[in-house]
């Protein structure tokens, strides 16, 4: 396949200008313009119509709907984003279909979501904004919404992975934290680091605690009722990784009996959706999963994916299979 002969290519969500521009320059593309996931019925007409395919986070690629589409027209799945494991990728494997993802272009930006969570849930700043904007703020003196100074703490990564290595940079020589982290083996690190022997160890440790692991089976509800039990009282949590990966009833009750003083939260388990609960806490700080969401990052990403497109259709190594 030579990538002159404009393949079909379906993009699933809507992507930015340049990432459209350069996708219909070179592909016979449709980009589907809902902003919702793709249903079911929609996964399989895409493999059976389209030689490519960009999902994203929700479009769920189940072995199921491989099953459906015995013999695929489409031959990749270039993943929009660095987590793929809403794609079976074993299955679509089996069926001939090979899977990409996005890499290296989401790592800085999701690191600076996590060090603003951390400030906004540590610095009460959410809580804030809500008392200005509500008109109730009646002034400053000397003990109001006191919250805890991030300088000089101990944060906690969970997973010292590209993204859990850059937050882990911008809190030690940013704020002069000191890091531990949990994953499994030692890493070199460009500031002192200590490897924790297991979660709970860790947890019992910090001021802080960030959760950067990938999602899938085997980290879903990795922080649980015990992590969460073993955390100081003073400490906060904060999830930029997958909702998932947090038991989120667990941190529900642990921050209604004040087991934790508060968490910072990116992703949710079942996104969406929020749980009424969280929204009414004031300790709780609520972004809408904005990890990557600069125009910058979110175009390099569309052109990682489509860069993986075309050197699948010319026979290329692909730069990032999974």
């Amino acid at each position: 396949m030579a990538a002159s002969e404009r393949r079909r290519l379906l993009i699933t969500r809507p992507m930015t200008a340049a990432v459209e521009a350069r996708a219909s320059a070179e592909f016979d593309v449709e980009i589907r313009q809902e902003t919702t996931p793709l249903s079911p019925e929609e996964m399989r007409q895409s493999l059976g119509a389209f030689d490519l395919v960009m999902p994203t986070l929700g479009d769920a690629y189940s072995a199921d709907v491989f099953a459906a589409v015995p013999q695929p027209r489409c031959r990749l799945l270039a993943n929009f984003g660095v987590g793929f494991n809403h794609i079976d990728a074993e299955a679509a494997r089996a069926a001939g279909v090979e899977v990409t993802n996005t890499p290296g272009a989401v790592t800085d930006a999701t690191a600076d979501i996590a060090l603003t969570l951390m400030l906004m849930t540590a610095r009460r700043a959410g809580e804030g904004e809500r008392l200005v904007r509500s008109g109730q703020w009646q002034g400053w003196h000397p003990t109001q919404m006191l919250g805890l100074h991030l300088s000089g703490k101990r944060l906690g990564v969970v997973g010292l992975g590209r993204i859990g290595d850059a937050i882990a940079r911008r809190a030690h020589f940013g704020f002069g934290m000191e890091i531990s982290y949990l994953a499994r083996s030692d890493k070199e690190t460009a500031y002192p680091a200590t490897r924790a022997s297991n979660l709970i160890e860790l947890a019992a440790s910090v001021d802080m605690l960030v959760v950067a692991v990938p999602g899938g089976a085997e980290t879903r509800h990795l922080i649980n009722a015990d992590v969460l039990a073993a955390l100081p009282s003073h400490a906060h949590l904060v999830n930029i990784a997958r909702g998932e990966v947090v038991d989120e009833a667990a941190l529900i009750a642990a921050l209604q009996a004040g087991q934790i003083a508060g968490a910072g939260l990116d992703v949710y388990e079942f996104e969406p959706k929020v749980p009424a609960e969280l929204r009414a806490m004031e300790q709780v700080t609520l972004l809408p999963h904005l990890g990557t969401a600069t125009e910058e990052v979110r175009s390099a990403m569309g052109h990682m994916a489509l860069d993986n497109c075309v050197a699948f259709l010319t026979g290329a190594p692909l730069p990032n299979p999974v």
